[in-house]
C-alpha cells in the first residue's frame, strides 16, 4: 500500500487572491518580512497496491481528471510505502 501526499498550487502566472489576503493580514499583524504568499491544497489518500508504478499512475490520473485544474494549477506528490494493518 502507498500513501499519496499531493500538493496543488496555482501556477506562478495566476493571481492568487486568497494568498494576497493572507499576506496582507500577516503584514497587519506585524509580519512585514513575509512576501509572495501563495495558498494551495494538500490531499492525502491510501492506494491499495504493492506496485509503485500503478500507484504513480493512479495519482497522476486523479490529479489530471479531478483534483487539479490543469489550466490554472500545478501539482506535485510523494508516495510513501505504508504497511497494511492486520485485524486481530
Amino acid at each position: 500500500m502507498y500513501k499519496a501526499k499531493i500538493i496543488i498550487t496555482y501556477r506562478k502566472s495566476v493571481l492568487d487572491p486568497q494568498g494576497k489576503t493572507v499576506e496582507n493580514s500577516l503584514h497587519s499583524l506585524g509580519f512585514s518580512l513575509i512576501s509572495n504568499t501563495r495558498m494551495g491544497k494538500y490531499i492525502e489518500y491510501i492506494i491499495d497496491t504493492e506496485d509503485k508504478n500503478e500507484a504513480e499512475n493512479i495519482v497522476e490520473e486523479t490529479c489530471k481528471k479531478l483534483l487539479a485544474n490543469p489550466v490554472m494549477e500545478d501539482y506535485s506528490y510523494k508516495l510513501e510505502k505504508v504497511e497494511q494493518k492486520k485485524n486481530v
